[in-house]
Formats: structure tokens, C-alpha cells, sequence
């Protein structure tokens, strides 16, 4: 019987052929120096570029990889927690397999879970390779996320981070569709620590975070974290609302004592209702957003599925239930049930 890992190192893929064998060893020589056990799941979000073949290689020449293969792409958040879901360590990493996030800052993190630490992140003190306006863009919305939401989240970190397999098991439990992990893990609380590493560029390949996706991602972390967007509609309808009153009084007074030819025509009039209706549309837009969520939370779906694994003899409970809402039938027959739920 192989040995229950003490790490788990999750990965989420997507096209990166030409990083997963050097990611690998890296993640080899960084996880052997610790002495311990481990395990790497390499979660392939419907790759199309041949790192499926590449995985199952090398989980065919070392037991300690775990491949999970998605029936199609369900985006990058989706892959770490099916990676969370699979994992069987007394401590998660989660590290993207693009090698910006060094491995080698891993046992940095492990050492300060030792120490008693239950969350370690990695803070990112310098960014290489990224252009001016996407490493501002970034420091900006870190510290916008900070202070607009209702949970500390630390700026200057993604999802490169260590967590006690008890965090992990709180974070196996939300299964909102729509998910920021790096605020899911602050939510959760417990003692959590960070530790600065120098974010390196990339060596191969593109970015899997464009302009679309980069503000798709802002909006799931502010609408699952903060009300901000609602609440910032009263305070500007309160001031709309008194420059509106003071314009009127303004214009009743300048129409009595200079005579109506003074505000003739409707340009006045047509400008506001544009400004207004501009207004209107921007509330209607955020409160969409948080609707649109609603929706999808209430439709119940699988957050992901899976289309084979490779190394996996046997799934968990966990990943058997996940499963169930593709498979009904079956997990009938194998007896699971909700976790904390006990016999009918």
C-alpha cells in the first residue's frame, strides 16, 4: 500500500506543454528535499495542446502524480478546486504548473506550516516580465479588494499558497460556482502568515489572463466578497438627488431675475437625462451581476467534470460526491451521502 502523502501539490493546466516536464522537476527536487511524502495532481482544464499525453506520462513513470482530466475547459478557479477536492495531503499548495511561481519557494511555505501556521501565501514582491500597466492594473486591484470587502484579503497574492488540510476541508464545503479562492481562503480565517518570493516571467507559452478575463475575475471577487457595488448606489443617488434640487432652485432663481431667456432650448435638459439615464444603466449593469449569481448558484450544476483521471485508483468520498450530481445513479449504488449527513 503506497504511502499517504504529507503534501499535496495541486496544479491547474491549461496548454502548457512546453512547462509541464520542467515544472515537474522542479517540483521533484523542491518536494525530495523535505524527505516527507508527497503527491502532485495536475488538474488538465481541457487543454488542447497536448499536456494531456504529457501528464499521463508521467504519471505512468512516477506514482506520485495524480492526473485529473476535465471534460472541458471550466477555468482556471474550477481546476484548483477539483485539485482541493482530489487531494489527500495534510497540507494543500496550490501553484500554477507556467513556472512563474518558483516550486522552489515551496518548503519556505512548508516551514512556516510547521511553525503552527494553518494559511501561507506567497507575496509576490516583484513581478518580472509583466508590462507597466498590468503589474499597475494588479497593485490596484489588490488594494481596491482590500479595502472594499468585508474579509482582510492580503494584497500583492494570487493563489500560490499553502493551507492545513483542515482549511481545506472548510474550502471543500463552499461550492459556489463563481469563486475567488484567494478570498475564500482569508474567509475561512484560522492563523494565517505570508512569505515574499519574486514572481518570475514566462518562459514559455501566453498568458491564460487576459483583459476580458482579468475583469470577469474582478467582478466574481467583488460581487462574492462585498455589497460595496450596491451600497455605492444610494450615497450617489443621495448626492444625484441634491444636485438635482440645487440645480433647481439655481435655474428658478436665475429664470425669475434674468428673464427665461436666459435657459432657453432644451440642451440643459437633454444633457441630464442622458447623465441620469448613463447612471441608470452603470446600477442596473452591477445589480445583474449579483442576480446573474444568484441564478447560478440555484441551478445546483457539478462545478466541474471529469472526463478520466490517470494515477487515481480511488477517488475519495469527497470527489465521489462532486461526482454524483453528473451520475446519480451510481453514487446510489455506492452508498455516499452528503458529508455530515448519517444513515436514513
Amino acid at each position: 500500500m503506497a504511502e499517504k502523502p504529507r503534501y499535496s501539490i495541486v496544479a491547474p493546466v491549461y496548454n502548457e506543454a512546453g512547462n509541464l516536464r520542467r515544472f515537474y522537476e522542479e517540483v521533484q527536487a523542491a518536494l525530495d528535499s523535505t524527505g516527507e511524502a508527497w503527491e502532485l495532481l495536475l488538474i488538465n482544464d481541457g487543454s488542447v495542446d497536448g499536456s494531456q499525453e504529457i501528464m499521463e506520462r508521467l504519471a505512468e513513470a512516477d506514482r506520485r502524480i495524480k492526473v485529473i482530466n476535465f471534460a472541458r475547459n471550466f477555468g482556471h478557479q474550477i481546476a484548483v478546486t477539483a485539485g482541493v477536492d482530489y487531494a489527500s495531503g495534510s497540507a494543500v499548495v496550490l501553484i500554477d504548473a507556467d513556472l512563474q511561481d518558483p516550486p522552489a519557494v515551496i518548503p519556505r511555505l512548508i516551514a512556516k506550516w510547521k511553525e503552527g501556521y494553518d494559511v501561507v501565501y506567497a507575496v509576490r514582491t516583484e513581478r518580472k516580465g509583466e508590462s507597466f500597466l498590468k503589474r499597475t492594473s494588479a497593485k490596484l486591484f489588490y488594494r481596491m479588494i482590500h479595502r472594499i470587502t468585508d474579509i482582510s484579503i492580503p494584497v500583492d497574492t494570487g493563489d500560490f499558497r499553502l493551507m492545513d488540510a483542515k482549511v481545506a476541508d472548510v474550502l471543500r464545503q463552499m461550492r459556489e460556482h463563481h469563486r475567488f479562492i484567494r478570498g475564500m481562503t482569508s474567509w475561512v480565517g484560522y492563523r494565517q502568515t505570508g512569505v515574499p518570493y519574486v514572481r518570475e516571467k514566462r518562459i514559455w507559452g501566453e498568458t491564460k489572463y487576459p483583459w476580458r478575463k482579468m475583469i470577469a475575475f474582478a467582478l466574481d471577487a467583488v460581487t462574492s466578497f462585498s455589497f460595496f457595488p450596491l451600497q455605492i448606489m444610494l450615497y450617489i443617488s443621495l448626492i444625484l438627488g441634491i444636485l438635482s434640487l440645487l440645480v433647481g432652485i439655481v435655474i428658478s432663481v436665475l429664470r425669475i431675475t434674468m428673464g427665461e431667456e436666459f435657459f432657453g432650448g432644451q440642451a440643459t435638459t437633454i444633457v441630464l437625462l442622458l447623465l441620469l439615464s448613463s447612471f441608470q444603466l452603470f446600477f442596473l449593469f452591477i445589480l445583474g451581476q449579483y442576480v446573474a449569481r444568484t441564478y447560478d448558484e440555484t441551478r445546483d450544476r457539478p462545478l466541474y467534470i471529469v472526463a478520466s483521471t490517470a494515477g487515481i485508483s480511488e477517488p475519495g468520498v469527497r470527489n465521489q460526491r462532486v461526482n454524483r450530481a453528473v451520475n446519480p445513479d451510481r453514487s446510489q449504488e455506492d452508498g455516499l451521502r452528503e458529508p455530515g449527513k448519517g444513515p436514513e
